[in-house]
């Protein structure tokens, strides 16, 4: 392989990568990994998904609380949902996930 063709496929490799690392997180698959089971059945007084009247006092407080809140836990709810692996990015993805239906 000549030097142009090594440097093209090189650069190709790592634009690749860069666009795959950058990613949105996928909040529908987060949720399903780490949130449902709480907010699908109400366990330990989560607010369900969906369920406008639980989440309207919670979000009159701002998506910045909504986020910390998630992130560094609340009442009942640990940080992160208990999933500690999660990046701040990937649990607010899962809460606009969850939060679509009533916004």
């Amino acid at each position: 392989m000549n030097k142009l063709t090594t440097a093209l496929l090189t650069g190709a490799a790592a634009l690749a990568f860069t666009a795959s690392a950058q990613a949105e997180p996928d909040g529908e698959a987060i949720y399903n990994q780490a949130c449902m089971a709480c907010h699908m059945t109400g366990a330990a007084g989560a607010p369900i998904k969906g369920d406008e009247a639980a989440w309207a006092p919670r979000l009159e407080k701002g998506m910045d609380v909504m986020y910390e809140h998630s992130i560094e836990g609340f009442q009942a709810m640990p940080a992160r949902g208990g999933h500690p692996n999660l990046s701040d990015e990937e649990v607010k993805a899962a809460v606009d996930f969850m939060l679509e239906p009533v916004l």
